[in-house]
């Protein structure tokens, strides 16, 4: 995708999102803090896979067993907490709130992995120059 397109994804996700986030406050929605709480953890989950998978590119070269350590402690923090998130958190939450936190969750996640795309790009252009 080109820088064009990407912006333009990116600004989509965030004017939904505002649009969500202002229409709740406006009405003084009951789902507001929900969806201030889900697109908070969007935009950490996709830092966090941003630097998952940045690790997971360092991996190349390394001892085997520095690699089976790395997924070890991937895998023994993460599949407790998605379990967790899933379990007592979604399964839980009243289901007229789940489709609009889910869709900021989504939001937060496009918005936060293309900004940062834009970001890096941004900074190795400027150290060029």
């Amino acid at each position: 995708m080109d820088m064009k397109k990407k912006m333009a994804v990116m600004g989509i996700a965030l004017l939904v999102a505002l649009y969500m986030l202002g229409k709740a406050f406006l009405l003084n929605e009951e789902i507001k803090m929900f969806l201030l709480i889900f697109f908070g953890i969007g935009l950490v989950l996709a830092l966090l896979r941003l630097l998952v998978n940045n690790s997971i590119k360092k991996m190349k070269g390394k001892d085997w067993k520095v690699k089976v350590l790395f997924f070890t402690v991937l895998l023994g923090f993460g599949l407790p907490f998605q379990s967790w998130f899933r379990t007592e958190i979604l399964f839980k939450m009243d289901s007229a709130y789940l489709a609009g936190s889910v869709a900021m969750l989504v939001l937060g996640m496009v918005f936060m992995t293309l900004f940062y795309g834009f970001a890096k790009t941004k900074i190795r252009t400027m150290q060029l120059a």
